[in-house]
């Protein structure tokens, strides 16, 4: 197995956080700085459309695309990378959960995978399905949209996967 991939799967790539952290929001949180290029953005969506036929495999709704949460995994991924960390958890210490509210998002459960160096959305799909936290959130019930941030980098790409339910 890929040891970045176990890396981060040891830290904790399953995060299930109930409560709604934030109700004053309606979920329509502005872009942070920084955006996706196109191709970034192209191999998000075929991260999504990868990530809702293992659902569909499985016999589970398909995530629905979700522009703010999709821009807080971007930042996730280009901060990795700025900062040269690796982990769910900053160097300011804030996580998942954290960036998800601090971006003005309301939610029910939040979650994230991340990896570094697969060149392919494929590739990187079969790492995270075959590593079992990452494919637990890929198959979650408890979550009904994603965010996919795509950061192409030299020692990248950075791939980040935030899932939430409003």
């Amino acid at each position: 197995m890929n040891r970045r991939l176990l890396a981060s799967l040891f830290l904790g790539a399953f995060l299930l956080l109930p409560g709604c952290l934030d109700s004053s929001s309606d979920g329509s949180a502005s872009a942070g700085p920084g955006q996706m290029s196109p191709t970034e953005l192209a191999w998000a969506q075929q991260v999504l459309d990868l990530v809702n036929v293992e659902r569909a495999n499985a016999s589970l709704p398909p995530l629905a695309w979700h522009d703010p949460v999709s821009q807080v995994a971007y930042e996730h991924s280009v901060d990795m990378d700025v900062r040269n960390f690796f982990s769910h958890t900053n160097p300011d210490g804030d996580g998942p959960a954290d960036r998800i509210t601090m971006a003005g998002i309301t939610w029910t459960a939040a979650g994230e995978n991340i990896a570094y160096g697969q060149q392919t959305p494929a590739v990187v799909m079969t790492d995270w399905m075959n590593s079992p936290g990452h494919r637990a959130n890929i198959l979650s019930p408890n979550y009904t949209h994603l965010g996919v941030g795509v950061h192409l980098a030299p020692g990248g790409p950075w791939w980040t996967q935030n899932f939430m339910a409003p």
